[in-house]
């Protein structure tokens, strides 16, 4: 569909795949084009079913839109529609394969962006199908942009089959809360209902990707929600009004003491809440027994470069060596990790990692994980500091369980001091980045919601606190009295 005419050219040509060069002289709609384009058409549905009252696609289908311009009300084909089998791409991925027109979107993402090349087609002409090799579901934590991706109506989303017509969403954009990324969304509801998210275009941020848990985690929004108080009496659960819960909290604080009370922010908490929690401990009850850590790793929060992603995302690309320390970024942040891959692939980028933390989709090498070998390389004792001196602009990402090690504070302390001494921090480069797991981490450490003090968790695990305030906070551990 994308023919223009070139002059001189006794074809059209297809301008995706000529490159341009000076001098050229492009008409892109002329009755010639309009001609041409209309064979092409007529080719893309000779096969293709009619579906679209029936389609998922139907209202934002690229084919729908092309043959509205460029459609016939004829077809001079007399041969019968082919027929192909559905394929299983899991949980996620509905399909519907005769409606394939065979564009290869789908094979081109899942091996070139995500890296997990488990779609290709088999069969040629009009025996083509695009399928996954060995019948089995797509394992990519990425799989979902494929829905996206597809022109037509063959891959769709199963979740959200039959739900709604794009026309009665209403569209707000948001951000994405389920990893540390902030990826640019796009929430479609229904009513009170949120009925699917999509990605929003933001080339420094998530490009126009979103994790398959960005996509999907809007399900648990329907099911099982609290929407009223529970007070527990003689082991049974049992509605309560707001009011009566509230005079039940109140008379419990003003009767224990001041130290016996602890909080805890949990990690999908904004900063407005933060702040009047931390306002509430300060204030009212005059204490700074609060946290917004699970658990007791090391945090410096006297300079806001100590727990930033410094480089930012888009500085991924500019680096030409990423040294990786404690971290999964497969798993803790798929979009960034799609960016290291996207790096790799364009300037075959030297990817390091102290462990072998299994298949990132692109190639890295990995040390023996020994806290010994990250002291010897910020030391200079290593082949690594060499690598790491020559290069131009260096990378390093630290994950959340680097710093739950005994001697984080020291061996942190050593990095930065390599970079400052070898002048690798500038103006416009630090190397150091953290990479934190959970949306609201940065938000809270900006805000101080931390006790460097004392151990809270210690004193948590003592059972030394009567009232324990958790705001949204689901993953510390501790046993009840």
């Amino acid at each position: 569909m994308c023919l223009v005419e070139m002059e001189k050219s006794p074809k059209p040509i297809a301008s995706c795949a000529m490159p341009a060069s000076d001098g050229m002289v492009i008409k892109t709609n002329t009755p010639k084009i309009e001609k041409s384009r209309k064979g092409v058409m007529e080719f893309l549905l000779a096969n293709h079913p009619l579906d679209c009252p029936v389609c998922d696609q139907g209202g934002e289908c690229d084919l729908q839109d092309q043959s509205m311009f460029y459609g016939i009300d004829k077809s001079r084909f007399k041969e019968n529609k082919r027929a192909v089998p559905d394929k299983n791409m899991g949980p996620l991925i509905k399909t519907q394969m005769t409606r394939c027109i065979h564009c290869t979107r789908c094979i081109r993402f899942a091996t070139e962006i995500a890296g997990v090349p488990e779609l290709g087609a088999i069969g040629r002409g009009e025996d083509m199908q695009i399928t996954t090799y060995l019948e089995q579901s797509v394992k990519s934590e990425l799989s979902g942009n494929v829905i996206d991706l597809c022109p037509v109506g063959a891959l769709t989303s199963k979740p959200y089959v039959f739900e709604a017509r794009p026309w009665e969403l209403k569209k707000t954009e948001s951000i994405d809360v389920m990893d540390a990324i902030g990826s640019n969304i796009r929430v479609d509801t229904y009513g009170w209902e949120v009925k699917r998210i999509l990605p929003l275009i933001n080339e420094d941020i998530n490009e126009e990707w979103i994790s398959d848990k960005t996509r999907y985690a809007c399900d648990g929004l329907l099911n099982q929600r609290l929407d009223t108080p529970y007070i527990k009496y003689s082991g049974k659960f049992e509605k309560a009004s707001w009011e009566e819960v509230f005079k039940i909290i109140k008379s419990k604080i003003e009767n224990t003491a001041k130290d016996k009370i602890a909080g805890f922010v949990g990690d999908l908490n904004n900063m407005e809440t933060g702040y009047i929690f931390k306002e509430f401990f300060d204030r009212t009850l005059g204490t700074n027994n609060y946290d917004s850590r699970s658990s007791n790793r090391f945090v410096d929060i006297n300079n806001r470069e100590n727990y930033l992603f410094n480089s930012k995302i888009n500085g991924i690309e500019e680096s030409d060596l990423i040294l990786i320390i404690g971290a999964n970024p497969r798993f803790e942040s798929t979009i960034l990790n799609a960016r290291i891959r996207k790096s790799f692939v364009n300037k075959k980028t030297t990817i390091i990692s102290l462990n072998d933390v299994g298949d990132l989709t692109y190639p890295y090498k990995f040390l023996d994980g020994k806290i010994k070998t990250i002291c010897n390389i910020f030391e200079g004792n290593d082949n690594i500091s060499k690598e790491i001196l020559s290069s131009k602009k260096p990378l390093i990402i630290l994950g959340e369980s680097f710093f739950q090690l005994i001697y984080a504070k020291e061996i942190f302390t050593l990095i930065k001091n390599f970079f400052k001494i070898n002048n690798k921090i500038t103006k416009d480069w630090n190397p150091i980045n953290v990479l934190s797991v959970d949306a609201s981490t940065v938000g809270n450490l900006d805000l101080g919601i931390l006790n460097n003090d004392k151990n809270i968790f210690d004193s948590l695990k003592n059972n030394q606190f009567e009232i324990i305030y958790l705001l949204g906070q689901d993953n510390l551990n501790f046993k009840k009295k």
